[in-house]
């Protein structure tokens, strides 16, 4: 049995909870299991969270779960951006999985709604990565 990270950025805290909650229903699914769960404020505090969970021996994968909505400035794209790059840092620099369950940019609150299946399909790609590599 897989064991996965989740790290949850819970800026947009009902999103939040319905990704987590998808995402929760994936593992169930896979019959995996969450051996450690870190909530952090928002998408930018992601990779720390990411790299602490993947340093551990009990987690096999981390998905990362969060919501940018896109506002009046650059500010979504500068965060999703940075959060994406360091997030596959830290899955190179550790070699382990880490999948990126981060929607937006450029995404409104409606969108991002209809959306929250994207908590399952960061699931997903955590554990076939791990069945996919050697």
């Amino acid at each position: 049995m897989s064991a996965l990270g989740l790290v949850v950025a819970e800026f947009y805290e009902g999103l939040a909870a319905e990704l987590e909650a998808r995402a929760r229903a994936a593992v169930d699914e896979r019959d995996a299991s969450v051996s450690q769960r870190v909530a952090v404020p928002g998408v930018y505090d992601t990779p720390l969270a990411a790299d602490r969970l993947a340093r551990r021996d009990d987690v096999d994968a981390v998905a990362v779960l969060g919501v940018v909505i896109t506002g009046d400035t650059d500010h979504d794209r500068v965060v999703a951006h940075a959060a994406a790059r360091q997030l596959s840092r830290v899955s190179l620099e550790r070699d382990t999985p880490v999948a990126f369950g981060v929607q937006g940019p450029n995404m409104s609150g409606p969108e991002a709604r209809a959306r929250v299946d994207k908590g399952a399909d960061a699931v997903h790609s955590a554990l076939d990565t791990i069945e996919a590599l050697p």
